[in-house]
């Protein structure tokens, strides 16, 4: 039994060594298009693969950040204003992914554009304060894949989605949670539909994380901000508000 067990040990390690030792080549080669990265995730992707030699075509949605992201990167990396909420931005990005990757293909796609604003209790919001949400991280995540799927194909690349933890457990109110269900749900048809000839991957980042301390106890904004933050007339009273979202965020950030 113990020989048996040592065995199976050994091959797990084996196995292991075997996958940890496999290398893409021919990186200077290889196209990736992220989309979010003035700042962030994105933004800190986007340099990494830049120093590994990849080709990356990063997409911000503002001038600043793309202007401030070249300025952090070499010559290879280029960028691309996006607003995935707005379909002629989606198909001119597009279009612009295609003069580069020519016949090569994109060899990675990483959707990582997403906000997770405004957040209150659901009763607080408006359909309006959901669509805002869903819009960008799951129907504009959905047309950019769409769009740059033939492109993907052509590569036989990669869709990387950025999910959260809470598209698994729902902790906050608001769009965001249903957001990431969608994403989840999105990522897992097409891997159905397509695995084996593009690979489909989530990655579940952490969402208590600097963008939730940058909403919260020492930095939270005065009570008229919160009300304009929230896009409506709150129920409660500033002050009261202001106590309430305080609490909230060192409850959340206790978890």
């Amino acid at each position: 039994m113990w020989l048996y067990l040592a065995a199976l040990v050994g091959l797990y390690y084996l196995l292991r060594w075997y996958r940890e030792r496999q290398v893409v080549s021919n990186l200077q080669d290889k196209y990736v298009f992220i989309t979010g990265c003035d700042s962030g995730f994105g933004n800190l992707l986007a340099s990494q693969l830049d120093l590994r030699g990849l080709r990356v075509l990063a997409a911000c949605l503002t001038e600043k950040g793309a202007e401030q992201l070249r300025d952090q990167t070499s010559d290879r990396l280029e960028t691309v204003i996006l607003d995935v909420t707005k379909t002629e931005s989606i198909s001119a990005a597009t279009q612009w992914v295609k003069e580069r990757v020519g016949d090569r293909g994109l060899w990675g796609l990483v959707n990582n554009a997403g906000i997770s604003i405004p957040f209150a209790p659901n009763e607080w919001l408006t359909k309006q304060d959901f669509m805002k949400i869903l819009d960008v991280n799951l129907l504009g995540l959905i047309e950019v894949t769409l769009s740059l799927l033939p492109l993907v194909r052509k590569a036989r690349g990669r869709v990387v989605n950025i999910s959260s933890i809470m598209g698994r457990v729902s902790l906050l109110s608001g769009g965001y949670c249903i957001s990431k269900y969608g994403v989840e749900a999105f990522s897992d048809s097409l891997s159905q539909e397509i695995g084996g000839k593009i690979e489909v991957k989530m990655l579940q980042q952490p969402v208590l994380g600097d963008e939730l301390h940058g909403t919260c106890p020492n930095s939270l904004p005065p009570p008229h901000s919160i009300l304009m933050w929230l896009g409506r007339q709150a129920p409660l009273p500033p002050h009261e508000l202001h106590a309430h979202l305080d609490s909230g965020c060192h409850n959340l950030l206790d978890i």
